[in-house]
């Protein structure tokens, strides 16, 4: 009885450690993991309304190759992924420019075909673009990307080679740090993730593997935000 009590005890304690340093977890990847790739900024300050419509025009040329079908997949890729830089590193009106830009990459995403590093490309344009970011997080939901990005748990990890099991295993780490980032103080995806049914299992699959290098094991942290836990 008592090893129960203490049992429960440590899962409860385990739910605040996780609710508690969530912002924290999610800023510290952003610093290790993400803008590290990107770019260096001292400060954030406001971003003066030139340089915000020299990020915009910026948008419309990525937005022309990310729209160019006659390209090839990944360099469209890459277009989107300095979109999502863009509307990161130029605040709030940015984000507006990049909405603009977010269904080609809505689209692409629904490729089951991309290569597992093309994939990635296009979910960190998207974390840019979402994080901490509540009107491009409503956008997201608006176009969709729960149930595009919940699909990735169900393509099956079968390969000969380890390596590419890795990558399609990094895909799906990767989807579980963008839902992250859309769900943090988002009640509306939470609420929408509880619906696939698929998902709890998921994560608790993906919980278990190595995240070794990454911060916090996301499949947790989105477990957990979504209220799995609870039952």
């Amino acid at each position: 009885m008592e090893q129960a009590q203490a049992s429960h005890g440590q899962f409860f304690a385990q739910i605040r450690q996780y609710f508690a340093g969530l912002y924290q977890c999610l800023q510290n990847f952003w610093n290790t993991k993400v803008k590290a790739l990107f770019v260096k900024k001292e400060k954030e300050e406001p971003v003066p309304a030139a340089e915000s419509i020299f990020h915009k025009e910026k948008m419309v040329l990525l937005g022309q190759v990310l729209r160019n079908k006659s390209l090839a997949v990944e360099k469209r890729a890459q277009a989107a992924y300095r979109i999502g830089l863009l509307a990161f590193t130029g605040g709030p009106t940015s984000g507006t420019f990049a909405a603009e830009h977010m269904r080609d990459v809505a689209f692409l995403l629904q490729n089951h075909q991309l290569a597992p590093k093309t994939r990635i490309l296009l979910l960190q344009s998207v974390a840019c673009w979402c994080y901490l970011d509540p009107a491009s997080q409503r956008q997201a939901q608006l176009l969709r990307f729960i149930p595009i990005l919940a699909a990735f748990f169900d393509d099956p990890v079968e390969s000969a080679s380890k390596s590419e099991t890795n990558s399609h295993l990094l895909v799906k780490f990767w989807t579980c740090y963008v839902l992250s980032v859309m769900t943090c103080n988002n009640s509306d995806f939470m609420e929408e993730l509880k619906e696939h049914a698929a998902l709890r299992r998921h994560l608790q699959l993906l919980a278990g593997e190595n995240w070794g290098g990454w911060p916090e094991n996301f499949a947790q942290v989105l477990y957990f935000l979504v209220g799995f836990h609870r039952g």
